[in-house]
């Protein structure tokens, strides 16, 4: 099944997870997305992951990568024969199911080669055209026994696994012929592999047997006597009884000849985590009309596809929560199939659709506020589970309502999921900022990916991270690495600017470190303190405060 996800942006922060987390399961409980699954494409913070443990629900799954791949398309109802399978086995199998090429496995469950249709005519027509070759069968006696239900009265059978080069001798000509062919044969050695067929001719089966033959298969239905059979067991010449007449009898003794004897064993596999769009341009010169799919953990065989499913296969479908461009999106959302948006940010312009698709864009403090009112206007309550992460998206994303983008419906919506979740909303946003400072124990670089966008403006790329913090006493200390982790960021990302914001939540106060070119550093609107940090006091949204005080400083710059 390809997979619906409902999906935050990179370095997802509360709002983004607990947004994924409530619309999926708006999207199940109205029937729209049965299958809709939370995910995210970044890790969760300490906080976000306390939020997740009082809610009791799991974090959402890890998605880094929406493209299709191999082992969504692939056909997981493998038709496949084993290397024992013989002809006739492998050409039913084939007319049943519609296909030209199967997959074939050892008796350990490993795919060995890949078996096409007219490989089969390898097993019935003879590649040299001389008498002995084109009479000649590799073939095991009970594999062929098997293929004509025939009857086994002399000497045992060997194993199935034993295939033998047996020469086909029609005892149809006059008993003076067939005397002469078997003599031949004793003389150079060949008469222990020969196998005579004939019919009601007991002067045959009697030559046969005394010359040493290998086998002899009387077609028909014939009766064979007790004294053939018997002297059959004696002389170590396997007896053969079947109903078919000797024509159709040779025609099918082709048909007993294993695939492994004709199957293709330089073959590719492809992994299933591979993208199609690669899989297409890697697969288009190669002449192989099946492929395996290998689990990549442990090699196995999970399905098969063809080159003519890569054609235009089934896209995965998203749904994307608290943003609204590519550049902040999860990878190969390109090739995804967006269905629905779900924001509260500025518009960016790089998203694009095949069809029209729902886009839910509103000035609000919070996503999780919009995700609610679409549960309210169903009629519908969510579990109390999932009130409560929409609670702890909108305290997170308003500062508990105290934050410049908080509206009347953020109020109005907490006031109500609060209610259902079963928690006091001061007590809740008290205890959800006290968990873990990262400014005292995280490491640089986890601090500048903990809640970081990237932002394409008038030409310009800017990296905006930003930690909130209760208190900024914690910020001095750490000052100089987190200055260099910046500077290496933004050369590692090709940023024109970086900028960090230590916010304190309590003081509604930020410091904002910045690593860019002068000309635009000089243009920040805030008090500069030294050529990288500055002080923002009454600066707490990145949306609403800090992203358009850069964005004035570039238009500036220029």
């Amino acid at each position: 099944m390809i997979p619906f996800y409902v999906i935050g942006h990179k370095n997802p922060d509360t709002d983004s997870i607990c947004s994924a987390i409530g619309h999926a399961a708006l999207l199940r409980a109205t029937g729209e997305e049965p299958h809709a699954v939370a995910a995210r494409c970044g890790e969760v913070s300490q906080r976000t992951a306390w939020v997740l443990s009082q809610a009791g629900v799991e974090p959402p799954v890890l998605v880094t990568d929406v493209r299709t791949t191999a082992g969504m398309i692939c056909h997981r109802e493998v038709i496949e024969v084993l290397e024992s399978d013989t002809f006739l086995t492998a050409h039913r199998l084939m007319l049943a199911a519609g296909v030209r090429s199967l997959p074939v496995r050892d008796e350990a469950g490993a795919v060995t080669g890949i078996l096409n249709y007219t490989d089969l005519l390898g097993l019935l027509l003879p590649t040299l055209t001389e008498e002995i070759s084109v009479r000649t069968v590799h073939v095991s006696l009970a594999k062929l026994t098997d293929t004509l239900g025939a009857e086994s009265r002399g000497a045992p059978l060997p194993s199935a696994e034993r295939e033998e080069d047996l020469i086909l001798l029609v005892g149809a000509s006059s008993r003076e012929v067939v005397d002469r062919r078997l003599e031949v044969a004793v003389e150079d050695g060949t008469i222990g592999r020969f196998l005579v067929i004939c019919g009601d001719r007991p002067i045959i089966q009697r030559l046969a047997i005394d010359h040493g033959a290998r086998a002899l298969l009387v077609t028909g239905g014939n009766p064979v006597s007790p004294e053939i059979q018997e002297r059959a067991a004696r002389k170590g010449v396997v007896l053969l009884l079947c109903h078919q007449d000797t024509a159709s009898a040779s025609t099918l003794m082709r048909c007993s000849r294993t695939v492994r004897n004709v199957m293709g064993t330089g073959f590719l596999t492809v992994p299933a985590g591979e993208p199609v769009s690669r899989l297409r341009k890697r697969l288009a010169a190669v002449d192989q009309t099946l492929f395996p799919v290998c689990d990549p953990t442990d090699g196995g065989v999970i399905g098969v596809l063809t080159k003519s499913d890569l054609i235009d296969p089934p896209r995965v479908r998203v749904a994307l929560v608290d943003h609204n461009e590519y550049a902040q999106a999860v990878n190969g959302v390109e090739e995804a199939e967006v269905t629905e948006v779900i924001d509260h940010h500025r518009l960016a312009g790089d998203l694009v659709s095949r069809e029209p698709i729902r886009y839910l864009n509103e000035p609000v403090g919070s996503t999780a506020t919009l995700v609610a009112r679409k549960f309210k206007y169903r009629q519908l309550q969510p579990e109390s589970g999932v009130a409560l992460c929409l609670c702890a998206g909108i305290i997170a994303d308003t500062l508990c309502l105290a934050g410049p983008t908080t509206t009347g419906l953020d109020r109005e919506m907490l006031e109500w999921l609060a209610a259902v979740a079963g928690i006091e909303p001061a007590a809740f946003a008290e205890e959800f900022f006290g968990v873990g400072s990262m400014i005292i124990s995280a490491t640089p670089e986890a601090i500048l990916h903990a809640d970081r966008k990237e932002f394409t403006e008038d030409g310009f790329l800017v990296s905006i991270s930003q930690v909130e913090e209760r208190g900024l006493h914690g910020f001095a200390a750490r000052r100089t690495e987190l200055e260099e982790a910046l500077w290496e960021l933004a050369k590692r990302n090709r940023c024109d600017l970086a900028v960090l914001a230590v916010t304190d939540i309590v003081g509604h106060h930020s410091m904002v470190l910045a690593a860019g070119p002068e000309m635009i550093l000089s243009k920040m609107p805030f008090r500069r303190i030294d050529a990288a940090l500055f002080d923002a006091p009454g600066v707490v949204s990145r949306k609403k405060q800090l992203f358009p005080a850069v964005c004035d400083a570039l238009h500036h710059a220029r």
